[in-house]
């Protein structure tokens, strides 16, 4: 039979709660309170280890002296050991490209996510969804490779950014145009994405002029080029199509609605709106500048 002692120390753990790790405590005196006027009186040792075991850095080490970067503490930098590769020459000029390949060119005429009747530009592709374009991390715009050409079957007005010599065959070959045309940052931001450019009130930019590494090859007629000659571009048609073995459509035979003689100005962004206007999405109008100066701004 157990004790009243043994009842009553029972009897208060039933009524005490249960022992978890937020209510455990130390015991008094168990551990000892620092006050910060004694950690303020001692001194780290260097028995405690560390980078410099107490002791600090000297010299440059206790100033913000870093150094540059590429500098290896008098060692031949690692961007002078290796010889000069010309390959390399301008390469913070280039632009990548987002691959459009000819096979899904055609799925995405097959799945009505483009259009035929109209000509198809940036921002045509740009607004399938389908591509993630950025201008500011060195994006041109889209490449068009010859990856399922054999596929393609569609005569289209096409514009795009690069484009191979076997491709521009492909599309030529079916009675299309394409045009390879070069857009500004600024000005590709706005073709990607019109919705967003029009909200915000601005007038439509002017696209700037390709920078001097590549004049040449928008310049070039062989590369459907928009700044070539468009009689030298009739010329290189020919050619191409009695070098690839197919019978070229004549595109003077067209009649004038038709969608393959439609051009943009070196300036134009969007097809049927001119440079300088305001698209007002709310009240559905647009607006024209007035002023002399800014029409010949933007006319320019």
């Amino acid at each position: 039979m157990a004790s009243s002692g043994t009842e009553k120390a029972l009897c208060m753990l039933r009524r005490l709660p249960r022992v978890c790790l937020n209510n455990l405590q130390p015991n008094p005196g168990a551990k000892k309170q620092y006050s910060l006027l004694h950690w303020q009186k001692t001194r780290g040792r260097g028995i405690y280890g560390g980078k410099t075991h107490g002791c600090g850095q000297k010299g440059s080490g206790q100033r913000q002296n870093f150094m540059r970067l590429g500098y290896e503490t008098g060692n031949n930098p690692f961007y002078l050991r290796f010889p000069y590769q010309n390959y390399y020459k301008g390469h913070h000029l280039r632009l990548s490209y987002e691959p459009l390949c000819m096979g899904k060119l055609q799925l995405l005429v097959d799945t009505c996510r483009i259009r035929t009747d109209v000509p198809v530009d940036v921002t045509r592709l740009a607004g399938t969804g389908l591509f993630a374009i950025k201008p500011l991390e060195k994006e041109g715009g889209f490449m068009l490779e010859d990856d399922g050409m054999d596929h393609f079957c569609t005569p289209l007005n096409l514009e795009v950014q690069w484009a191979s010599e076997a491709s521009i065959a492909a599309v030529e070959r079916h009675g299309g145009v394409i045009t390879t045309a070069y857009y500004d940052p600024f000005a590709l931001m706005a073709a990607i994405d019109p919705i967003l450019h029009f909200k915000k009130g601005q007038p439509i930019p002017r696209r700037m002029l390709p920078p001097q590494h590549l004049i040449e090859y928008y310049s070039d007629p062989k590369n459907r080029g928009y700044l070539a000659d468009p009689q030298e571009v009739a010329k290189e048609r020919f050619k191409l199509a009695q070098k690839y073995g197919y019978e070229l459509p004549d595109l003077s035979q067209l009649p004038e609605n038709d969608i393959r003689r439609e051009r943009k100005d070196p300036r134009q962004i969007f097809y049927g709106l001119e440079p300088g206007w305001v698209v007002n999405l709310q009240e559905k109008i647009i607006l024209k500048p007035t002023d002399p100066e800014l029409k010949e701004y933007y006319a320019a």
